[in-house]
């Protein structure tokens, strides 16, 4: 059993690609949706006021933590491939990465500990591409994207089976680039 993070700045790519995984790899291999996406859908506001986006992130961050430990444990000797880990919060997160920790009762070493692998996509607006993605949960504008890939890149980086897929290349390239990392990581 693996479990991979698929990440990356808003725009890169990263729900197309995994309903091309899906396709890809009918047996063995589970897709745990976005929590964000899961949540915001349903009607929650991403909150910008004052303490709203705390919430809102760690809202996020304990749904993706449930997510998780259902699909684990219905199908424990599966792969996971996670839209997202619990990390991503942390480039959303207004105060410190210490606070945050502190407000999700964990820490920098256990989260990373909880993903085999992470497999980044980098943001389109990285190469100057449109960002307009078919998850109409992503508003962000191409420069909110790239800043958000920069934090996101900070956190996944220090991961130790981290795997970076440019933008620099067409999107199909980027997709195999991806479909041929998760097939790595399960050979290993």
């Amino acid at each position: 059993m693996k479990k991979i993070v698929l990440t990356g700045g808003p725009g890169g790519g990263k729900t197309t690609a995994l309903d091309l995984f899906r396709r890809e790899f009918k047996d063995g291999i589970h897709v745990i949706p976005e929590a964000a996406t899961i949540l915001f859908e349903n009607g929650m506001k991403r909150g910008f006021e004052d303490g709203e986006l705390e919430k809102t992130q760690l809202a996020i961050y304990t749904f993706q933590v449930c997510l998780e430990k259902i699909f684990l444990d219905r199908n424990p000797q599966d792969c996971h491939i996670c839209d997202r880990g619990t990390l991503d919060s942390l480039a959303y997160w207004p105060e410190s990465e210490e606070s945050f920790f502190q407000a999700a009762g964990s820490n920098f070493e256990t989260e990373i500990k909880r993903y085999d692998a992470v497999i980044f996509f980098e943001t389109g607006a990285a190469g100057g591409a449109d960002i307009q993605s078919n998850n109409p949960q992503r508003t962000e504008s191409a420069t909110q994207a790239l800043n958000l890939d920069r934090k996101l890149q900070a956190v996944w980086s220090q991961h130790p089976n981290y795997h970076f897929i440019s933008s620099n290349t067409s999107f199909i390239d980027k997709v195999m680039g991806g479909l041929n990392k998760i097939r790595e990581v399960l050979k290993a």
